[in-house]
């Protein structure tokens, strides 16, 4: 599992992040879903292939939204985290749906017939399942957006097969107005990738940061910048609370104070502890491959 993967899906279980991503990005920043109605769900689903084997699929974050008192009631929500476009991201989201709405087949209710005493499946509600692909890459995710786009379907046959469309949230061409639209944590991220991308210095606002261990490690690797990282690992407990520019200045003298051999070191163990990608802690350490397992041979982690 690659550093992004790690650092996105931490970053990404907190609940209130969940429910303010999804309420940004669909409802105009309305409380549709509510933090407290989520509960973590398992992100491993199951199918048997014509083969008899079992496979399994994985999605990177999975929520229930399990609250009836919640203004709607959803079997599944569902993130997948890009920073480079997959031509086969709607086969993978219907996928992933499918399962899970196989899984809501399966939530019926076995009673006890109490006239013939035998055994019944009586059928449970079924709710829909949501998932939002949340795209950071430099390139604008024009195409694919739906199944038509990866599939080759002749005119003739578009009347018998469906169409499958996802929600794709490309983060760094979101306009500031819909960066309002979030609330908590990921608005911060939301606004450094829109300014970023629109050619401008990054100037951060004064918004507090709600989880700033986890929001540093992933600001450092979807930035490639090691000082992000750093904080998170020696000054998280002094940030709870603060603001991007008071991270930022952090970050300044971190910079600073990085340099040393030992210093890298002692970085690249800890994220190899972590499972952190190689070729991912390569580009953030600015060594080559080599020289990072080198490092984890010689510190006795690989």
């Amino acid at each position: 599992m690659g550093e992004k993967d790690i650092t996105q899906k931490n970053f990404e279980t907190y609940n209130d992040v969940v429910a303010d991503i999804v309420n940004g990005s669909l409802f105009d920043g309305k409380e549709i879903i509510k933090a407290d109605s989520l509960v973590d769900a398992q992100p491993f689903s199951q199918y048997k292939a014509d083969d008899g084997i079992i496979h399994e699929l994985e999605r990177d974050v999975a929520k229930y939204c399990m609250n009836m008192k919640c203004n709607v009631r959803l079997a599944l929500i569902g993130f997948e985290n890009q920073i480079a476009i997959d031509w086969d991201m709607p086969i993978r989201v219907l996928g992933y749906d499918g399962i899970s709405y196989r899984d809501e087949m399966n939530m019926d209710n076995v009673i006890l017939d109490e006239i013939t005493g035998k055994k019944r499946r009586v059928r449970g509600k079924r709710y829909p399942v949501i998932t939002l692909v949340l795209y950071f890459g430099e390139r604008p995710w024009k195409k694919p957006l739906c199944l038509y786009d990866v599939i080759d379907v002749p005119d003739v046959m578009k009347p018998f097969v469906n169409d499958y469309k996802i929600n794709l949230i490309d983060v760094p061409r979101l306009t500031p107005e819909q960066v309002q639209k979030y609330k908590g944590d990921f608005q911060i991220i939301a606004d450094y990738f829109v300014q970023r991308s629109n050619g401008h210095d990054y100037i951060p606002t004064n918004k507090k940061i709600q989880h700033t261990d986890s929001m540093l490690k992933l600001m450092s690797v979807l930035t490639n910048d090691i000082r992000y990282y750093e904080l998170s690992e020696y000054q998280s407990d002094e940030l709870e609370g603060a603001s991007m520019c008071e991270v930022l200045d952090k970050v300044e003298a971190r910079g600073k104070a990085l340099g040393s051999e030992a210093t890298k070191t002692e970085m690249i163990k800890n994220m190899l502890k972590e499972n952190i990608n190689i070729d991912i802690i390569a580009k953030v350490a600015k060594l080559t491959v080599e020289q990072v397992v080198a490092i984890g041979k010689k510190t006795a982690i690989l």
